[in-house]
């Protein structure tokens, strides 16, 4: 396995539409980097870049200690799975899993030993003899995935392998995945657009949107810590809830949000608040605040108990999803499925603020 490291990468189509505007992205040996954005973000174009499948306009690829700007893709050691998964129709699922070993003319002996154990990983050994016609989507999938294993090289690529299966499958294929970077320790360079896919499986996130890189870090770090409103909007599901309003000075050393509800006035005490935020008493501020941190689960233990009207409800099974609004905008909070609540119908609802973020409402970037 090798690090990757990409410097100032940009890229300019030959119309003068440039489509990455510096990205420096860096992951150790071993690590799991997701590349994840919405349509036309340019995750892919990153992708393909690294694959070599892509020439780039200026900047630096470097694949462990070498540079591979001028490098064509066999010559990388690298190993990429598709979205369409790409079998060979007239190959068995062994012929297809063995095709790159036999181009590097490696013995056949050596090569069964390598399909075994990739079919033993991947659950598939009771299929090596079938082609791909006969097989479902995630076993395809899963033949794709054994294919790039058993080449055994520096650095994984994946380029949207799930979005071509159903719900169940895309769970099931990405816990194989994951374990299997468990396993082998492998660096692994994975594109979605599923901010699920995202938070589940890597280690590093880089968010993106119109070919830069919105923020680089852990799941965790980014759940938490949004660098800006895009960010934390595309992360979560449901999404972070967003309030205007202004910050007002309370038990005079306190910072409060002043939230309108119901014709009336709610201040919002900011316990957690950063030092900064003083700075911005008396001046518009959006509020975000995450959907699991308004709740009825012991509502009265909070200093926070707002009588909201339940416009929505979505139950989910493990919780329930009610829909408010705050301050003119649509609210969701999570309240246990038992729970007594009824469209059109009023229940107290209680704000956890310790996880709360404020943003500048011109710049979009939080207020740090």
């Amino acid at each position: 396995m090798a690090s990757l490291t990409l410097t100032n990468i940009r890229k300019v189509f030959p119309n003068g539409t440039e489509v990455l505007k510096g990205i420096d992205i860096g992951i150790g040996d071993g690590q799991f980097l997701i590349l994840v954005g919405g349509s036309g973000c340019g995750k892919s174009t990153v992708l393909n870049i690294i694959a070599g499948l892509e020439t780039l306009t200026s900047g630096e690829v470097k694949i462990g200690d070498r540079v591979v700007n001028a490098l064509p893709p066999k010559d990388r050691d690298i190993a990429m799975v598709f979205q369409s998964y790409a079998l060979y129709p007239s190959m068995s699922v062994r012929e297809n899993i063995a095709f790159g070993l036999s181009i590097r003319k490696v013995a056949k002996d050596e090569q069964e030993k390598i399909i075994g154990r990739v079919a033993d990983m991947l659950q598939i050994g009771h299929l090596l003899d079938r082609k791909p016609r006969q097989l479902s989507g995630g076993q395809r999938q899963r033949v794709a995935m054994a294919r790039a294993l058993a080449r055994q090289p520096s650095l994984f690529l994946f380029d949207e392998p799930l979005s071509n299966l159903d719900a169940k499958l895309r769970v099931e294929v990405r816990s194989e995945i994951k374990l299997m970077h468990h396993r082998l320790g492998a660096t692994i360079v994975y594109v979605t657009h599923d901010q699920i896919e995202a938070m589940t499986l890597g280690d590093r996130i880089a968010v993106m949107k119109d070919g830069v890189v919105q923020q680089f870090g852990s799941p965790q770090e980014i759940y938490d810590g949004p660098a800006n409103l895009f960010v934390a909007g595309f992360i979560g599901s449901p999404s972070m809830n967003f309030l205007k309003g202004k910050l007002v000075s309370s038990n005079g050393s306190g910072v409060s949000f002043e939230a309108v509800h119901q014709d009336r006035t709610v201040p919002l005490p900011l316990k957690s608040a950063p030092k900064s935020a003083r700075d911005w008493v008396g001046r518009e501020v959006i509020l975000g605040l995450r959907p699991e941190r308004i709740s009825n689960e012991d509502a009265h233990s909070y200093d926070i108990v707002v009588d909201c009207h339940i416009d929505l409800i979505e139950p989910t099974g493990p919780d329930t999803h009610v829909f408010t609004k705050l301050n003119g905008a649509k609210v969701c909070g999570r309240v246990h499925p038992r729970a007594p609540c009824f469209e059109g119908k009023s229940m107290p609802l209680a704000f956890d603020l310790s996880q709360a973020v404020l943003f500048d409402p011109k710049t979009e970037a939080r207020i740090a």
